[in-house]
């Protein structure tokens, strides 16, 4: 049986949750097809601790009481950095990447942050441009130094 979007539930993340949260990040970017040795690479960067869901703006969304997805924004000043969105390969196409992206737009103006910035996964990025981000440039991947992300921007005016 298939999920309703409507039916979801959007909650603060809890800290005993950074392992599951790490293994539906590393699920989610394998969807795109990369090797295992570029899934290797990237484990440690997917990865979750107790104290990124203390510290970081993480809200999970669920469905039938499971969690099918989350995002994390970490501050960077007057910018927060969406770090993570992912959704479970399962239910990707859903709808829940569009209602995670809505509530982290929502949350970064109330904490007040100026503008999202994203560092996208290349294959990510239409998604984004369909939420209203604009790409800005390109920043190195934390993980392959010779791998260019594009950096997207949403400034949060009163209509993203």
């Amino acid at each position: 049986m298939k999920a309703r979007v409507g039916a979801v539930k959007i909650r603060r993340a809890r800290h005993k949750e950074a392992e599951l949260l790490s293994e539906l990040a590393f699920r989610s970017k394998a969807v795109w097809g990369y090797d295992e040795a570029f899934m290797r690479a990237c484990r440690d960067d997917l990865r979750l601790s107790p104290a990124d869901l203390v510290r970081d703006h993480v809200f999970v969304i669920g469905a039938d009481g499971s969690i099918v997805g989350f995002y994390r924004l970490r501050d960077a000043g007057w910018v927060a950095l969406l770090a993570d969105l992912f959704v479970a390969p399962e239910m990707i196409g859903r709808g829940y990447g569009k209602r995670l992206w809505q509530h982290a737009v929502r949350t970064a103006r109330r904490f007040g942050y100026h503008r999202i910035e994203v560092h996208s996964d290349p294959h990510a990025e239409g998604f984004y441009l369909a939420m209203g981000a604009e790409r800005e440039g390109e920043v190195v991947s934390t993980v392959f130094a010779d791998r260019r992300l594009p950096r997207l921007t949403c400034h949060l005016t009163s209509s993203t």
